[in-house]
């Protein structure tokens, strides 16, 4: 399995569009356009595919982690709300 299936995989299974792939590679400060998007998303044999790299899939992913989850709290941000919890 190639990582242009993993990324139309998880397009799919995730209902992305291309505007929100956009967005969830911009969280990790990753600029692409749709145009070089969708050239990840053509079919082999198409003379614009293009491979969709290690780089952009672990960009995506890490992207993907804060989307869903938000970013992660600094390190003395957990302690504070603890104290003030308790």
């Amino acid at each position: 399995m190639t990582n242009n299936d993993v990324l139309k995989k998880l397009r799919v299974a995730l209902k992305l569009r291309d505007d929100d792939i956009v967005k969830i590679l911009s969280l990790v400060d990753f600029r692409i356009s749709k145009s070089e998007l969708g050239a990840f998303f053509r079919r082999e044999d198409h003379p614009k595919y293009m491979e969709c790299g290690d780089q952009i899939l672990r960009n995506f992913l890490n992207g993907l982690v804060i989307h869903l989850r938000g970013p992660m709290p600094k390190k003395g941000e957990n302690k504070t709300q603890k104290k003030s919890n308790d």
